[in-house]
């Protein structure tokens, strides 16, 4: 009889079987981003389909956005507050808030809140299509899916994404300032020159670049789990939640690497 496998051979029999699924993955993943940039003069050439997607991702995701920008700077202020209220005159109040906001809280955590609409509205809307084979409809009358249907939709979420950031940092800074001067005491003055104190061009270059790179990410998730998906309604769900996740995870590993190569 064949000899059973010990616990470390089952081991490393699943660990060999993970890596070999995530070099799988990440193979899948880059050969269908080089199609969707292989797509991108065409899509380009038609405007009306880039517009349409920058409305659907962007404008429309605006309330969400400054929603939570506003509760982003409130808890900033008074977070800088706890931490260093104690270390430092509250005259810094400011710079600790436009140093946090500009470079980290604004542009990760818009990312993560538009990664919950826009990641699951990609997938779900793309799996759909694809489980009742309205891509395939698409193929058979020589349509090109990538020209028509996911290179707009990255192309839009890299220009919308930094654009939403954009005013969600506009708007946490506004919020910080009133909180310093309504609860902490902390004049719009002062709080400004606070902002001023430590700012450099190169935050804001940090800023948006990081967007960009998380509108990328977010809308090839999204794209990517929903061209692929299977299995009907349940797969679609399924997939879905694939998408959100997998999107999460690397807006934050792409956000350490850019941290150590920006900064």
């Amino acid at each position: 009889m064949p000899k059973m496998p010990n616990a470390i051979d089952r081991l490393a029999i699943s660990f060999g079987a993970a890596a070999r699924e995530a070099v799988e993955l990440v193979g899948s993943i880059f050969i269908f981003y080089l199609k969707m940039l292989r797509a991108l003069p065409s899509a380009i050439m038609r405007p009306h389909l880039l517009t349409d997607q920058m409305m659907i991702l962007g404008v429309q995701s605006i309330p969400i956005v400054l929603l939570t920008s506003i509760f982003v700077g409130a808890v900033s202020a008074w977070q800088v507050q706890y931490i260093f209220g104690d270390a430092i005159p509250l005259t810094y109040l400011g710079a600790g808030v436009g140093k946090a906001v500009f470079t980290e809280l604004g542009p990760v955590l818009t990312a993560l809140v538009i990664t919950g609409r826009i990641g699951a509205k990609l997938a779900a809307e793309l799996g759909t299509m694809k489980v009742s084979e309205q891509v395939d409809a698409m193929v058979c009358l020589s349509l090109n899916p990538y020209t028509y249907l996911l290179t707009p939709r990255l192309v839009a979420s890299c220009i919308m994404v930094p654009v939403l950031t954009t005013f969600a940092v506009a708007l946490a800074i506004v919020s910080a300032q009133i909180i310093a001067d309504v609860a902490l005491g902390l004049s719009f003055a002062a709080f400004y020159k606070g902002v001023r104190l430590l700012f450099k061009t190169q935050d804001i270059v940090i800023c948006i670049v990081k967007a960009f790179v998380f509108g990328m990410v977010i809308s090839l998730s999204g794209c990517y789990y929903g061209f692929h998906a299977k299995g009907g309604a349940v797969g679609v769900g399924s997939y879905t939640k694939k998408a959100v996740v997998a999107a999460m995870v690397l807006v934050l590993i792409s956000n350490l690497i850019l941290v150590n190569v920006l900064l």
